[in-house]
């Protein structure tokens, strides 16, 4: 089961239509799914957050499960798509890759072949952030996906430090990169 909200449109003209896919227990409402929200709205993408009850399933079934929610969640809208997953969420690459959406993968499951290969595949552009301190981050296999790569040094799976000064600092860190990226998209 999934649902979502339509943030406020912020600019006058539509860029398309920007979806933040949770992780299992990191909702949309977390910050590096809000600030790269705020940062897509700023650069004139309608974003659409989804919330979501994960069941219990392998990650075979996870992965067709995500790329169901998100072709819910996308329904009849006609345009252009941006995808922003965290962890969890990244399991869309495949769905995300079948249409050739853009997408910003935070912290992705880079322990999943299927989604590695997904990621490989897509024809759109992509973002790969992760921390140096996350289990699920692999620099090498980031690479892999011929994606941008951003690497942030002691980030964890949740991009939070021991200090939470430096937690802020990683979270502006991320925050910038997602900003920058989303700037250089045609």
């Amino acid at each position: 089961m999934s649902t979502y909200i339509d943030w406020p449109v912020e600019t006058d003209y539509a860029v398309g239509l920007a979806v933040l896919l949770p992780g299992q227990n990191y909702p949309t409402t977390m910050p590096l799914l809000t600030f790269a929200g705020r940062a897509a709205a700023q650069r004139g993408w309608q974003v659409r957050a989804v919330a979501w009850s994960v069941p219990d399933v392998d990650s075979g079934a996870k992965i067709d499960w995500v790329g169901t929610r998100l072709r819910q969640t996308i329904g009849t809208f006609d345009g252009r798509v941006l995808v922003v997953g965290k962890s969890l969420g990244t399991c869309a690459a495949d769905y995300a890759s079948q249409h050739g959406y853009d997408a910003i993968w935070l912290t992705p499951l880079l322990h999943l072949p299927d989604v590695v290969e997904a990621m490989t595949r897509n024809p759109g552009r992509q973002l790969l952030i992760g921390g140096t301190r996350d289990p699920a981050w692999d620099l090498e296999i980031a690479r892999s996906t011929g994606a941008d790569i951003a690497e942030i040094e002691g980030g964890d799976h949740g991009m939070f430090a021991h200090d939470a000064v430096r937690s802020v600092e990683l979270h502006v860190e991320v925050t910038r990169t997602v900003d920058q990226w989303l700037r250089a998209l045609p």
